[in-house]
Parts: C-alpha cells; sequence; structure tokens
C-alpha cells in the first residue's frame, strides 16, 4: 500500500497546477509538466497524489471550496428580513471578489475557474461542488424568488449568462493584475459592486 502523501507534497503539486492551468490552459499542460515544475523528481508524482487529471481539478476546485463556503454562510447571515434582489446577487459575487483578495497576488484562482465555465467535461465538476454548498442553494432560491416572473427558460439563460460574467470578469482582472496592466477598479471590492451592478441589471432587463 502506498504511504499518504504529506499535505506539503500535495500543497506545492496543487499551487503548481493551479499556475500551470490558469497560464497555459488545461487542456495544454501534462501531469508530467506539472510534476516536473513543481520539483518533484518522480515524473508520475501528479499521478500518485491524485489519480487523473480530472482528479486533480476536483481536488483543486475542492482547495478553495471551504473558504468561498464560510463567506458565502457570512454575506447570507447578514441579507436582512426583507432582502431583494441586489441583496442575493451580493451573496453570489462577493465571496469570490472576498476570497481572491484575501489571496494576495497573484492568484490564479479566477483564471483557472473561468476555463471549467466553458467547458463540457469539466462544469459538471465546478457546478456539483457549487450545488453542494447550503448557502449557495439559499442565494439561488432567494434570487429566483425575486425574478419569480420570469419564464423559467429565460431565468436559466440568465443564471448561465450571470456565472459566465462573474468567472470571466474575475479572471480578467485577475490577468491584468498578474501582468500589472492597469485595472477600471481599484479593488477586488470596487470590481464586485460593478459586478452586482450589471448582474442586477441584467436580471432586470426586459424579456423579447
Amino acid at each position: 500500500m502506498q504511504p499518504p502523501a504529506t499535505g506539503s507534497t500535495r500543497e506545492i503539486i496543487l499551487g503548481t497546477a493551479e499556475r500551470l492551468f490558469a497560464e497555459h490552459g488545461v487542456y495544454n499542460v501534462s501531469n508530467r509538466q506539472i510534476s516536473e515544475t513543481a520539483g518533484q523528481g518522480n515524473n508520475a508524482a501528479v499521478h500518485y497524489h491524485f489519480g487523473t487529471k480530472n482528479d486533480l481539478i476536483t481536488a483543486l476546485v475542492e482547495r478553495h471550496q471551504d473558504a468561498l463556503a464560510r463567506r458565502r454562510a457570512d454575506h447570507v447571515a447578514r441579507v436582512g428580513d426583507d432582502p431583494g434582489l441586489r441583496d442575493w446577487v451580493a451573496c453570489f459575487v462577493l465571496p469570490v471578489t472576498d476570497h481572491l483578495a484575501a489571496l494576495g497576488r497573484p492568484t490564479w484562482f479566477a483564471r483557472f475557474n473561468a476555463q471549467l465555465v466553458t467547458d463540457p467535461t469539466l462544469h459538471p465538476i465546478l457546478e456539483e461542488r457549487f450545488r453542494a454548498d447550503p448557502a449557495m442553494a439559499t442565494v439561488l432560491e432567494g434570487l429566483h424568488r425575486c425574478v419569480a416572473e420570469l419564464p423559467p427558460e429565460v431565468r436559466a439563460e440568465r443564471a448561465t449568462i450571470t456565472g459566465h460574467l462573474m468567472m470571466h470578469m474575475a479572471a480578467d482582472r485577475e490577468r491584468a493584475l498578474a501582468q500589472d496592466v492597469p485595472t477600471t477598479r481599484e479593488t477586488w471590492r470596487d470590481a464586485a459592486n460593478g459586478l452586482i451592478d450589471a448582474i442586477v441589471g441584467l436580471w432586470q432587463a426586459p424579456v423579447s
């Protein structure tokens, strides 16, 4: 039986994989490249500690979920007795932007996740973890109550657009910060405010 992987080795591999995936794309990086860049003498180290590439991606998604879930639960607890659409959208956006701010610079989390959002093979990994969060379920239920007049197919479409907008705008800002490119908003909280405005407008837009 193989001995359990040490936390430090796993974290080195996870951090390296997240960076390489963010910078070069999930499908352009091999497990061997990750092992070599992580300084592992065994080129099969990723397979040894995580299994398949999908197993590694799952571990990367889960790496951030505890912190995101705690932040989301905190925001949900503060929405008050009569929350509106903007309150629920803020509960969707702020946990992600606050987490990115707390990670410091540079980060790779948003660029990695943006790839999962658009990939039909990998997206279910991300979707499953978000849906398993009770606070996220509360946010989605609250948001949909606020737009109950919209047809179901429109709500489903706008939920998809919201996810894309959230992750790709975060990824664009993360990339700009990593490259020292000026951004339109000074801080992650400022960026969150702009995103919240845009997403609220999306949900309130007329239906053709």
